[in-house]
C-alpha cells in the first residue's frame, strides 16, 4: 500500500462554484464502504479504518463536527452520497458517472493496488489486463475500477457481481468464477476472516493501482469546504500522520478480529 506524495493538480470533477456557503455546514455525515479494510470498514454504526480517522482529524482542524456512519452496502453508501443524505464519502475511486454527483477532493490520499485472486492451485499466468480475456471473473456490487478498466471489463471481459466480497468467494470456490477482483488489502483481510486465507490467493501481478479520494456529495451545504479539506489531506499525507493512521487501523483491525 503506497501513501500518495504528490499534489494532482488537475481537479477531477470540482465545481466551478459551491451551490451553498461554508457556513451552512453545521456538521458532515460521512460513509464509506463497509468491507475495505483497513481503510475503511464497518464498526457498528460507524465506518472505522484510516479513511475516517483522516476525514475526522482534517474535520476538527476545520472545528466542523463530523459523524462517521455506516449506510448500508457499498453500493447503498453511493446512493447515500448521490441523495445527500451523506455529506460526504470517503476511499472512492474516480469515475466520470460518480463525479456527476461529486465533488472530488484533491489531491488523493493514497494509492491503491487492486488485485486478481484465484483459487490456490488455480493460478494462471497473468501479466496484463488482456490475459482476463475469455475467462469468467466475479467481483463486489457497487465496485468500480477506474473510466478505462471499467469499460475494458463491460466490453471484453465476463464480469459477474455478488453482494459482498464473501459471496464473490463462494463463485470462486465453487469454480463458477475463475477469478476475483478486488483490492488487495481488503482481498487478503476478507479471506482471511472467512477462514479462507490458505485457499485464496491474489496472483504475483497487480491488475492496477488506482488513486483513492474523499468527495463531497454535490447535495451537500459542506462541499464548499473542499479546498480546505484537500489542504488538509496534502498536509497529513506528507508529515507521516496518515502513515500513523494506516498503522493504528490495522492494528485495530486485527485487534478485533484476533477477538472473534
Amino acid at each position: 500500500m503506497k501513501k500518495l506524495s504528490f499534489i494532482v493538480l488537475a481537479v477531477l470533477g470540482l465545481s466551478c462554484g459551491p451551490a451553498f456557503a461554508a457556513d451552512d455546514c453545521s456538521k458532515i455525515i460521512a460513509t464509506g464502504h463497509p468491507a475495505y479494510p483497513v481503510i475503511a470498514f464497518k464498526d457498528g454504526d460507524r465506518i472505522a479504518g484510516a479513511a475516517p480517522t483522516l476525514v475526522a482529524a482534517i474535520a476538527k482542524k476545520l472545528n466542523v463536527p463530523l459523524e462517521s456512519r455506516a449506510m448500508g452496502s457499498w453500493e447503498e453508501a453511493q446512493q447515500a452520497a448521490r441523495a445527500g443524505t451523506a455529506d460526504m464519502i470517503f476511499g472512492i475511486y474516480y469515475n466520470d458517472e460518480r463525479a456527476s454527483y461529486l465533488d472530488y477532493v484533491q489531491p488523493a490520499f493514497m494509492y491503491d493496488d487492486v488485485a486478481v485472486f484465484v483459487v490456490k492451485g488455480k493460478e494462471f499466468p497473468f501479466k496484463e489486463k488482456q490475459d482476463l480475456i475469455g475467462k469468467k471473473g466475479v467481483t463486489n456490487e457497487g465496485e468500480s475500477y477506474g473510466n478505462e478498466f471499467d469499460a475494458f471489463m463491460k466490453d471484453k471481459l465476463q464480469v459477474t457481481r455478488t453482494k459482498g466480497i464473501e459471496a464473490a468467494f463462494e463463485e470462486l470456490l465453487s469454480g463458477k468464477a475463475d477469478y476475483l477482483i478486488a483490492g488487495y488489502h481488503p482481498g487478503l483481510a476478507g479471506a482471511a476472516k472467512a477462514g479462507l486465507k490458505d485457499k485464496i490467493v491474489p496472483l504475483d501481478q497487480a491488475l492496477l493501482t488506482a488513486e483513492m479520494f474523499a468527495a463531497f456529495s454535490k447535495k451537500s451545504p459542506c462541499r464548499s469546504l473542499a479546498p480546505e479539506f484537500g489542504q488538509g489531506i496534502t498536509d497529513l499525507t506528507t508529515d507521516g500522520s496518515f502513515d500513523k493512521m494506516l498503522d493504528d487501523a490495522t492494528a485495530a483491525w486485527d485487534k478485533a478480529q484476533a477477538s472473534k
